[in-house]
């Protein structure tokens, strides 16, 4: 595959919908989100990840609705997963390499937000996963430090302004000199944070059969 479409752009079909975009968060923030679920050592049935995403309320959508809902949320869970097998990367990398010399855009923040935000609601999966990992684990660095470093990098982009408030003046002058560098390591901790995803996942049973199912 030369040319992949990118999973963000299975998704914007349903934000051209006033009635479908109203119930989803933005489409950065559902992409990073869905990422994060593809992305997970163990990946959630669609009935447990689905719901994070939709914020229905009462008599907004009907059955036919939900199913084209879905049915996009679930094309881009499998685009991602795709775009993971074939070593490619799956993020919207036009808000990221544009952005590595100058503040992180709005759509950069927002498609961090989603991926921190389906992480929390996974990181049962994680802290089993690296539990299973056996002594001499799966690299050099341990699985929770790897973790720890993509997840310190993705939560300091997503709000520089606040990471910079929580600083005192010291610490947030040197983290301004350091943007600029640290904005250029989110593809390569995004592909850390996939890869480390890949090998806890064989300390989880199952996984064959669960690659298999949302393949077919």
């Amino acid at each position: 595959m030369n040319a992949q479409k990118k999973p963000i752009d299975i998704l914007k079909p349903l934000y051209n919908s006033a009635s479908f975009a109203g119930v989803l968060p933005d489409i950065y923030h559902a992409d990073g989100m869905i990422f994060a679920v593809a992305s997970a050592p163990e990946i959630p049935m669609p009935e447990q990840w689905m719901p994070w995403l939709v914020q229905q309320s009462s008599g907004v959508l009907v059955d036919s609705d939900v199913d084209i809902i879905a049915d996009a949320l679930m094309n881009t869970l499998r685009s991602h997963l795709q775009h993971m097998r074939d070593e490619q990367p799956s993020w919207p990398l036009s808000i990221i390499s544009s952005h590595e010399d100058t503040p992180a855009s709005p759509a950069l923040s927002s498609w961090l937000k989603g991926l921190l935000t389906a992480h929390q609601q996974l990181e049962d999966v994680w802290q089993r996963a690296w539990q299973n990992v056996p002594q001499q684990g799966v690299s050099i660095d341990p699985p929770e430090k790897r973790l720890t470093r993509c997840l310190k990098l993705f939560s300091t982009l997503a709000d520089e302004a606040l990471a910079l408030r929580q600083r005192n003046d010291e610490q947030a002058q040197l983290l301004k000199e350091n943007l600029p560098a640290l904005r250029k390591q989110v593809s390569p901790l995004l592909s850390d944070y996939v890869a480390l995803a890949g090998e806890l996942a064989q300390s989880l049973p199952n996984q064959f059969e669960m690659f298999s199912s949302l393949d077919g």
